[in-house]
């Protein structure tokens, strides 16, 4: 498997541009989600683009993402979408929390590198976003782009929908039902040989009928959803619970944990069962897709001041809509300006720091 410096020298020796075709999980070409921040940050961090007119700052940027990920740095950049192809991302320098995507959607295989820049314009961090996630920062309801579905609770306490895996993760996954997971972390890319299937899956997680989570107000769905994620984190067997809010939640097993104290399954941007490409490496020639990833769904009730698992369902992403019908169609309505977190605009050692604070 190749590094992230070695895809760097890769696409020098190849003469690539930024435009070149890339298939996502490629792994000598494809930079992923967290190679691509690596990268840019290593590359980017300290640098000034003070004085400079909107236009000229654009254009320094992009040349800059060119020079750091090994493209020869082209005498324009044409208004394609997105910007750079090859990647598949957009470029957006800010200097200010408010983010503007000008006509076009979201789009959930696209992926936003956010260039954040200090009042004296020097970068400071740079943040790499999928366009699933990024529909996540919407705290304002500006962004109205949600796929919802309808639990129909019955008597049957766990529900296996899916009693395969879809053909990708078939080919992949592990035939083994006990395997040692305490080594790795939840949010790491997921690995030949320690992919369960989905029946284990089922096994181990129905275990989690009947137990609590702390229930927390609805404004706080996010905190309440992570605290059963970690359960299911220890259920899997996982020594520590990791959750860096990107889908899926538990991406080392391709799980989308949710929990539900009402029949409405809110889904964000991405239909489960769309074949749009996950942005992880290739598994074994093989690219996972959203409609791939296998969904844990946990109804509990509340009670005082706790939620008790009453039922678990799981099923793949294609699977979904057999159990679960939408909430008026498949159509989805966009207008996108988002307000990005204080967080993104400190360096990525400040995040460090205070990420092991919240730790302690």
């Amino acid at each position: 498997m190749a590094t992230y410096l070695q895809k760097r020298d890769n696409i020098i020796d190849a003469h690539l541009s930024i435009h070149d075709p890339i298939n996502i999980g490629d792994l000598h070409y494809w930079f992923t989600g967290p190679e691509l921040t690596a990268i840019l940050r290593s590359h980017l961090v300290g640098t000034s683009l003070a004085g400079m007119a909107i236009r000229t700052r654009s254009k320094r940027a992009k040349s800059l993402v060119c020079d750091a990920l090994g493209y020869p740095i082209p005498k324009s950049f044409p208004k394609k979408q997105p910007r750079f192809t090859g990647q598949k991302f957009d470029l957006y320098v800010q200097q200010a929390t408010n983010l503007q995507i000008w006509n076009q959607e979201i789009d959930p295989e696209r992926r936003y590198v956010l260039m954040m820049l200090d009042k004296g314009s020097v970068i400071i961090n740079v943040v790499v976003i999928n366009g699933v996630d990024l529909a996540l920062l919407d705290t304002t309801g500006t962004l109205t782009q949600k796929y919802q579905a309808r639990l129909t609770i019955t008597a049957t306490s766990t529900e296996l929908i899916s009693h395969t895996d879809t053909e990708p993760v078939l080919n992949v996954v592990s035939t083994q039902a006990n395997i040692d997971l305490s080594g790795s972390s939840p949010t790491e890319q997921p690995e030949l040989g320690k992919l369960l299937s989905i029946s284990v899956l089922f096994n181990k997680l129905s275990k989690l009928v009947g137990a609590t989570v702390k229930h927390l107000s609805f404004i706080q769905e996010r905190n309440r959803g992570a605290a059963l994620h970690q359960r299911v984190c220890q259920a899997l067997g996982y020594k520590n619970f990791h959750d860096n809010g990107q889908f899926p939640d538990v991406r080392h097993q391709l799980v989308e944990v949710k929990l539900q104290t009402s029949p409405t399954i809110d889904l964000g941007l991405v239909c489960p069962d769309s074949e749009a490409r996950l942005d992880i490496e290739q598994l074994n020639g093989h690219q996972i897709r959203h409609c791939d990833a296998r969904y844990a769904i946990f109804y509990g009730r509340v009670i005082d001041d706790q939620v008790q698992i009453t039922h678990f369902y799981l099923t793949t992403g294609q699977d979904f809509f057999s159990r679960f019908p939408p909430f008026g169609g498949k159509s989805v309505n966009t207008k996108i300006q988002l307000r990005l977190p204080d967080f993104f605009f400190l360096t990525p050692t400040a995040q460090t720091n205070l990420s092991a604070q919240d730790g302690e």
